[in-house]
């Protein structure tokens, strides 16, 4: 199973976000090129505890959608997403973007041993295993939406 805390994955997709240009399609969904990348950015910065997000009660907080979830299932094209990591008008330039997400993929690896981890705002506490995955799986359903 992927996960950005494995070095060689994080380096396929530092250089997947590298191929991400102005302008290209996206192939389903609503965000740009600009959006898409500053939503992953606001992503990692949710991962890492640096931008907090309002707690969801959902069913898919427990076991066994949860790990379905997490681990299996594919991730399904237009599901919603926390309000927090909704880009604004001014997403930034597709370049500004890319450098700020490899800096915080990079620094997301070095989180691998870490023992505590905020709480998810849909699936709520997380092991560190399960935030590794789960964030590669998310950044990798949207280079794969914009073809990269």
């Amino acid at each position: 199973m992927q996960t950005l805390f494995d070095e060689a994955t994080r380096s396929t997709v530092l250089a997947r976000i590298d191929r991400m240009q102005s302008g290209t399609a996206a192939r389903w969904g609503k965000m740009n090129a600009e959006q898409m990348l500053a939503h992953l950015v606001q992503s990692l910065q949710m991962s890492s505890g640096e931008l907090p997000t309002k707690s969801k009660r959902l069913p898919i907080r427990f076991f066994p959608l949860k790990q379905l979830i997490v681990y299996l299932l594919p991730f399904p094209k237009g599901a919603p997403t926390a309000r927090e990591l909704i880009p604004g008008a001014n997403p930034g330039t597709v370049e500004e973007n890319k450098r700020k997400l490899a800096q915080k993929i990079t620094a997301f690896g070095a989180l691998a041993n870490a023992t505590s981890w905020p709480e998810h705002p849909a699936f709520g506490r997380l092991s560190a295993r399960a935030w590794g995955v789960l964030t590669y799986r998310h950044v990798d359903h949207h280079l794969r939406q914009f073809g990269v």
